[in-house]
């Protein structure tokens, strides 16, 4: 197979300085870790690191290496590649001068810098399924006798936790060649090894310095951290050798049983083996990045040991899906949407069978979870559509794999939702016994996937029966039916389709809002109504089995596409409402004022083109255009991936998480569907 060609992300000749503050880059451990920062290694969020480890209870995700420093020492000369800003400006930094081009090679981070006359390449891999992360260096060309120094800034916390929050007291110690920071007894010891000619560790002094962090001043949070050093590594460089560090919370066994060049091997390797794996259209250009992107969700949950035992028991593995870095954990609705595209047109078909085992293992009284919380077994459920989408992944998966053991083992937890749901179950989620539809609602909760919440606001509660909710519930009774029989239960399967058929005529009767020529959003709801023109009526012909009836497929498709669909996917709210906002801005208020009320989803895309082929199934081209901007947006924001969410106006800035599982997912399978390159 050939290598795969380079994301470029900038290039001096071509990008603007201001770009590299506002392109981010990032490396998953495969455990829900990471390792992220700017392209101009300025460190501009709380979230940023060179090593944010994914550790067992009670500690969760742990910043453990904030930063690191570069400086090249060329004779008498010192001359800065990068640091840490300690107050605004942003712009005015070495990197003007000194980098010439970051990339992606693989999908992983290559920036090349030229110093008088001297060509340096720095990459940062981690080691999967561990929290170690390797930078490594090699000098491409120049003259020999240069040094690298590298200075380590420390801040042992929480990755969520605030960057002004008081340090723990380090101790540095040194023995031999293995270094290490300790806090306390209660946190993890971070180790470093070195490689390359003339190694040694300065300890020039221990300090305690303030930094300012950008982007969480945009957001309304504290922008100050607090980091600690204790000197600095200093590092020969040999033209065509390489030297590295190698930051790790492991034990040394582990630390030293792969030298940093076999690390970016094996690693490289990988991810050769999940290309192999993709569909034969995902494995070139810019659909192969998808590709390494999508691995970056797919993870083993590292702090909960519970499942991790109950899987082996079973004889299986513990998978889960992480809705976006940096700062999401793993959601039920994220990861049922996400499943085909990250798992199934990846050709990881036994990971999404131990995704879906997993969340099986969770159901509680008819639901599965809305999310697991960053520390804890345990997930919380309030959400009414994350278990109907549940039912849209298992299809997605059978219809690849053909796998009836997995239903067979599913089927009895499936029959157990559709009972509860009945009867009703938490959070006032329940069948209406006059029409069959489900309504669902409680006060101080938000359980849709429009799920915004500041304090006790709720700013987009849709409590009563809502448009997609309904659209999901049929789909997934006509599919429970079709299982049911499949497996010569003909009986029991009666009842559950004379439901789906009630639902249906209840749906296109109460739905349709003739005058506006689409579909309510809420009815029965605590005003009556909604006629706020919404993406989420784009479901009720999207999924597997559409519950409205065809004669009105296109006009909401038409609507969908007038008032809603952008160039970076469909607007949450349609301009002209009064609670229309134009733009994700601002502190915690602003922004989750936005959230659901205009700001642009790319995620919806994919229920879009799903429409878009329905209503016109010869178009295929047609829909393929729909993904051309945000194909475009993947050297942009988190380089690479695919951004959470975008404003509703132009420009269509790039919000939210700068790397989104469903957003992710939704592009590669809509690459798949749409043809591909064929």
């Amino acid at each position: 197979m050939a290598e795969q060609p380079a994301v470029t992300g900038w290039r001096a000749d071509s990008d603007p300085v201001e770009a590299l503050f506002a392109r981010e880059w990032l490396v998953a451990n495969g455990l829900g870790g990471y390792a992220s920062g700017t392209l101009a290694n300025i460190n501009t969020r709380r979230y940023h690191g060179m090593l944010v480890a994914a550790l067992s209870m009670p500690y969760g995700r742990m910043l453990m290496l904030k930063h690191l420093s570069e400086r090249l020492v060329i004779g008498d000369q010192r001359i800065e590649l990068t640091g840490q800003e300690l107050h605004p400006p942003l712009t005015d930094r070495p990197h003007r001068e000194y980098l010439t081009e970051f990339s992606l090679d693989s999908g992983l981070p290559v920036w090349h810098f030229r110093v008088n006359g001297i060509e340096l390449e720095k990459r940062v891999v981690m080691i999967h399924q561990q929290n170690t992360a390797c930078v490594l260096y090699r000098q491409l060309s120049g003259p020999e006798g240069v040094k690298l120094e590298l200075r380590p800034s420390i801040n042992f916390r929480p990755h969520e936790g605030r960057g002004g929050e008081p340090v723990p007291h380090y101790a540095f110690t040194i023995r031999g060649e293995r270094y290490e920071v300790f806090a306390s007894s209660r946190l993890p010891v971070l180790r470093f090894r070195l490689e390359g000619g003339g190694r040694e560790f300065v300890a020039d002094h221990t300090s305690q310095r303030e930094v300012f962090f950008h982007a969480e001043a945009e957001r309304g949070y504290d922008p100050r951290g607090v980091m600690w050093n204790p000197g600095y590594f200093r590092v020969a460089l040999l033209p065509g050798r390489e030297a590295s560090l190698t930051a790790s919370t492991e034990e040394w066994h582990a630390i030293e049983a792969l030298r940093p060049r076999d690390i970016l091997h094996y690693e490289r390797q990988r991810r050769r083996t999940l290309l192999g794996r993709a569909c034969p259209d995902c494995r070139t250009g810019p659909a192969a990045q998808l590709v390494f992107t999508a691995d970056q969700f797919v993870v083993t949950p590292a702090g909960r040991l519970k499942d991790a035992v109950r899987a082996h028991a079973e004889g299986n593995e513990v998978r889960t899906v992480i809705a976006g870095y940096h700062w999401f954990t793993d959601w039920g609705r994220d990861t049922m949407i996400s499943l085909e595209g990250l798992t199934l047109v990846t050709g990881r078909w036994h990971e999404a069978a131990w995704i879906l085992r997993t969340f099986a293992a969770h159901l509680r009284e008819g639901l599965i979870p809305n999310m697991f919380p960053e520390k804890g077994d345990d997930g919380r459920y309030n959400t009414a559509d994350a278990t109907l989408w549940y039912f849209h992944a298992i299809e997605r998966y059978l219809a690849l794999t053909g796998d009836r053991a997995l239903l067979r083992e599913l089927l009895p937890g499936l029959q157990e939702i559709f009972r509860f749901h009945l009867q009703g179950t938490r959070f006032g989620i329940r069948v209406d016994p006059e029409d069959g539809l489900l309504t669902q609602g409680l006060a101080g909760y938000q359980l849709t996937w429009m799920d915004a919440k500041v304090g006790e606001w709720v700013v987009t509660p849709r409590r009563g029966k809502a448009v997609e909710i309904n659209a999901l519930w049929y789909n997934a009774l006509r599919l429970l039916a079709h299982w049911l029989r499949e497996e010569a239960e003909e009986a029991t399967a009666q009842p559950v389709d004379e439901l789906a058929e009630q639902v249906r005529t209840s749906f296109n009767e109460r739905f349709w809002f003739a005058e506006g020529g689409y579909l309510y959003d809420v009815v029965d709801g605590e005003e009556g109504e909604d006629t706020a023109c919404r993406p989420n009526q784009i479901l009720a012909l999207s999924l597997a089995y559409p519950v409205l009836m065809q004669e009105r497929w296109q006009p909401v498709l038409e609507v969908v596409r007038e008032r809603l669909l952008t160039p970076f996917g469909l607007r949450t709210l349609a301009p002209g409402h009064p609670d229309y906002k134009p733009r994700y801005f601002g502190d915690l208020h602003a922004r989750d004022a936005a959230y659901h009320q205009g700001t642009v989803w790319p995620w919806l895309i994919g229920p879009f083109i799903d429409a878009c082929l329905r209503v016109h199934p010869e178009d295929r081209d047609g829909a393929r255009r729909l993904l051309d901007r945000l194909w475009d947006h993947i050297n942009d924001a988190g380089v690479g991936s695919v951004s959470e969410i975008f404003d509703a106006e132009p420009p269509y800035a790039p919000r939210g998480c700068i790397s989104q599982a469903w957003s992710v997912a939704e592009m590669l399978r809509c690459w798949i569907k749409t043809g591909g390159d064929n």
